[in-house]
């Protein structure tokens, strides 16, 4: 269970919609970060590009996305999470 409830993937908001339609087309899915992100709209529309630089290649990002993944495996390891 969470602690932010998370919205549902079938919500009838049309700006949550599309927010989740972006995430989907960026990601192939809408990770549960962004279901607890959507209960603030404005805020997940800012960070969905910042989300795409930091672990995506391109946009003016140096780092390969290979490189970053195991960043991301290697910091949830040492913090014990499960990835």
């Amino acid at each position: 269970m969470s602690r932010i409830e998370m919205v549902d993937l079938d919500t009838d908001d049309k700006e949550i919609q599309n927010l989740f339609a972006a995430v989907t087309a960026m990601l192939g899915r809408v990770p549960n970060s962004y279901r607890v992100l959507a209960r603030s709209p404005l805020l997940a529309k800012m960070l969905a590009p910042f989300n795409a630089v930091v672990q995506r290649e391109g946009a003016g990002s140096v780092l390969s996305t290979k490189i970053k993944e195991m960043v991301v495996v290697k910091t949830s390891h040492l913090n014990g999470c499960k990835y």
